[in-house]
């Protein structure tokens, strides 16, 4: 095996392993069962380089797709935080016009990104809010909102501070199989004041992360639905901040139904690997 070049980013500490491979000669000939394993490899924060995922970088004519993996080297549909990430990197790199807003494809479709100095934009595109459902920590059981960005989030409220500090999310946190077959997203939330939240997050395929950027946009959706503040009801664009472990994130929903998500995006490394 040769070596092959990486970097590494993070948006609000929610951190990613970027794989250079414009015309897929690096990693494209791989199996699914390879390039997982290579994933893995690399997201071991002991054995490893260490992240929560990995973003690879591939262009397709003219424009640019984010495949995107979780540590356990399982396929994921989109990251908010991740394809942030992805647009600090072809910015740093020259690679498009920071000067104008521009569009990274995923596997839940084109994304529209505008980058503002460190601070990165992106349209997340419409949520989808799906009914309750409940999910379990321990010995702790609460009602949560099923909240769809086009990976699957499960939003629950907890009662307060002392209370959201003081979960286990080692592990994944006990869900719904049949509604939610292939894993599911779990946020847990504290209110902190007017359109101000906190949340922790267990990311399916990743373990607890320090940020997560769609399950941000999903705590944002179904704060502001049990506010009352749906802009798909109200007319009225709903604002709202989001404390995570890492950092804050800013989040923005439009009368058009369009969640917006913006927050930093830096890379802090890059080199060559033979993992």
């Amino acid at each position: 095996m040769g070596e092959y070049p990486f970097l590494k980013g993070h948006g609000t500490e929610n951190d990613f392993l970027l794989l250079p491979d414009h015309d897929g000669t690096i990693h494209g000939d791989l199996s699914p069962e390879e390039m997982a394993a290579r994933v893995r490899a690399l997201c071991d924060r002991h054995a490893g380089l260490g992240a929560d995922g990995v973003l690879r970088v591939v262009r397709d004519g003219d424009r640019w797709f984010m495949d995107y993996r979780n540590a356990d080297g399982s396929l994921s549909e989109m990251c908010g935080n991740g394809i942030r990430v992805f647009a600090r990197y072809l910015v740093d790199e020259g690679l498009v016009d920071p000067a104008r807003p521009f569009k990274v494809d995923t596997r839940d479709g084109p994304k529209l990104l505008d980058v503002d100095g460190q601070h990165v934009t992106v349209d997340l595109g419409e949520a989808l809010v799906l009914g309750e459902t409940k999910v379990s920590v321990g010995d702790r059981t609460w009602t949560a909102t099923h909240v769809d960005m086009g990976n699957p989030h499960a939003v629950a409220l907890v009662e307060d501070e002392a209370a959201l500090a003081g979960l286990d999310l080692r592990r994944p946190p006990e869900h719904d199989p049949a509604r939610y077959p292939d894993g599911v997203n779990v946020e847990l939330v504290v209110r902190r004041g007017e359109v101000h939240v906190g949340m922790r997050v267990h990311e399916r395929g990743s373990g607890e992360t320090r940020s997560c950027g769609t399950g941000a946009g999903a705590v944002m959706v179904a704060t502001a639905v049990a506010d009352g503040a749906d802009p798909t009801v109200t007319g009225r664009q709903a604002m709202y901040r989001v404390d995570v472990p890492g950092g804050m994130l800013a989040l923005t929903w439009s009368p058009e139904g369009h969640v917006y998500l913006t927050g930093p995006a830096v890379l802090v490394a890059r080199g060559t690997t033979a993992l």
